[in-house]
């Protein structure tokens, strides 16, 4: 977007400079928004509809919001796609291009397709809508809803996709704490094919918006299917969060492959160890030459999210992550790493050095607001187990020392991250935490990337083995420090970061 057109999207709602708004997160330009839906790139440009109360900075009748971007970073807002009808409000779902007009909708052309749950008070039931104007417009089908409900009270947040082996359209819908797959011709008659997830995975709360994709073995030529599945409460930080399985998709029956390595709690493999990744949705029709799966999530957690205090706005998506799939050690696990497109942002370096044994180093930015990716490789200098001790990396340390640490505890396999000690952590009690991810401590060595925005911090462990994502919210002040330390261990540490430049 250019600059005129940016100042364009100004409005005085907004000067998108406010306290805590971000600089490379997508966010409303005002009131709530949360899940990511119908994530889909169509003619150059990539969609993202999103949950949204126009009317309340919290959760209320659902609308979907509505942007697009060429580069995945830099967003125009448009005009609301969907709004609440007779048969309800407009929840969560996804969106494809009928290539083929197999729904007879775009006179033998192609268009947009949305698929959403129709909500009312009592029922839930699946919807379609279409646009043939490049999503700028939409038209609600005559015979909603597709997929009709009298029985099921959590029965939500449709996932849609080709499935080119045997042509047809499939779904996969939550359902209380399962997963149904449905198959179509059309998208307009659908068929259930079958269940997953009754005796697998965590149940600590109503599962919600899946996603289901091939992903090519990195260094081999083997194809694995990946079932993303978010749990409302109970996740491994605490309140909702996202969980993964691996397997094999035949068209109608998902089957797991074991349990992914250093998992537990019934056999959950988690997207994200922090508190703030939830309802994680992939783009679809990203073109086959590009090779990409990315994803994103809503920048929250129901434990808190209705008073997170950020004004005219409330909630963030995370950064677009690329995905990945590798075998190590008999077991499946799940790469992200930031999208390319983040990199080619890079403006100033402001560290690059090595820390020796028992060295401190202290940066400085002078301008807090300036996003920012840290990168650390650290390592064993002697190879000695008994000699690793932690690193400390304490992020936006201002004169009253309320800064979040990240420590790195090369004893226990495990990274945390702490926020429960910044001073504007206290609006709610589930607020203030430490979440801790593991990572395998026998090689001595770890590589960690933090990207560093004004209100978040996401952290990319191992190469994107783990990550965590958590909300902050630091003082405002003239400058923050960044201070990197290391105690009782002979570790070395490479350190390299620079400011990333602002959408804004």
């Amino acid at each position: 977007m250019t600059l005129d057109n940016k100042l364009a999207n100004k409005t005085e709602k907004t000067t998108y400079q406010e306290p805590y708004r971000p600089h490379l997160h997508f966010t409303p330009e005002e009131k709530w928004m949360n899940d990511p839906n119908g994530m889909v790139f169509y003619e150059g440009e990539y969609h993202l509809f999103y949950q949204f109360h126009p009317d309340s900075m919290q959760w209320g009748p659902m609308h979907w919001g509505h942007a697009v971007s060429r580069d995945l970073l830099e967003w125009e807002h448009l005009p609301v796609a969907l709004e609440p009808d007779e048969l309800g409000m407009i929840f969560s779902g996804s969106a494809v291009v009928d290539w083929h007009d197999t729904s007879g909708l775009f006179g033998g052309g192609h268009g947009l397709v949305a698929i959403y749950t129709s909500a009312s008070e009592n029922t839930q039931q699946q919807s379609i809508a279409y646009s043939t104007d490049r999503g700028r417009t939409w038209v609600k089908y005559a015979g909603n809803p597709v997929i009709p409900n009298t029985e099921l009270k959590d029965f939500r947040d449709p996932k849609v996709f080709w499935h080119h082996e045997t042509s047809r359209w499939v779904m996969v819908l939550a359902a209380g704490q399962e997963i149904m797959i449905y198959s179509s011709p059309n998208l307009l008659n659908w068929t259930y094919e079958s269940s997953f997830g009754k005796c697998e995975g965590a149940h600590g709360g109503v599962w919600e918006c899946p996603d289901l994709f091939a992903l090519e073995v990195e260094a081999t030529k083997e194809v694995k299917w990946v079932m993303q599945v978010d749990i409302g409460d109970g996740a491994v930080a605490g309140g909702s969060g996202g969980q993964y399985f691996v397997g094999d998709f035949d068209g109608r029956t998902f089957v797991t492959e074991p349990k992914v390595t250093g998992t537990s709690d019934c056999d959950a493999a988690w997207v994200d160890y922090g508190k703030d990744f939830y309802a994680t949705q992939s783009f679809s029709d990203i073109p086959a030459k590009d090779g990409r799966r990315i994803w994103m999530a809503w920048m929250s957690n129901w434990q808190y999210a209705n008073d997170v205090p950020t004004s005219p706005w409330r909630s963030a998506m995370s950064l677009p992550r690329e995905v990945s799939l590798v075998q190590e050690r008999g077991a499946y696990e799940l790469i992200q790493k930031p999208v390319s497109e983040l990199f080619d942002r890079s403006e100033n370096i402001f560290v690059d050095r090595t820390i020796s044994i028992g060295e401190d180093i202290t940066s400085i930015i002078a301008q807090p607001d300036v996003p920012f990716v840290l990168d650390l490789k650290m390592k064993n200098v002697d190879g000695d187990e008994s000699g690793r001790g932690k690193m400390f990396v304490t992020l936006f340390q201002s004169d009253s020392k309320k800064g979040c640490t990240v420590t790195v505890d090369f004893e226990q396999g495990e990274v945390a991250f702490d926020r429960a000690g910044m001073k504007n952590s206290k609006f709610h009690k589930q607020f203030p935490a430490v979440t801790t991810a593991p990572f395998s401590a026998k090689a001595g060595a770890l590589d960690l990337q933090l990207v560093v925005d004004r209100g978040s911090v996401e952290i990319f462990i191992d190469g994107g083995r783990r990550t965590m994502t958590n909300l902050i919210l630091p003082e405002q002040a003239e400058s923050y420090a960044i201070v990197v330390s290391e105690s009782g261990g002979k570790t070395e540490v490479d350190c390299f970061g620079r400011t990333i430049k602002s959408v804004w």
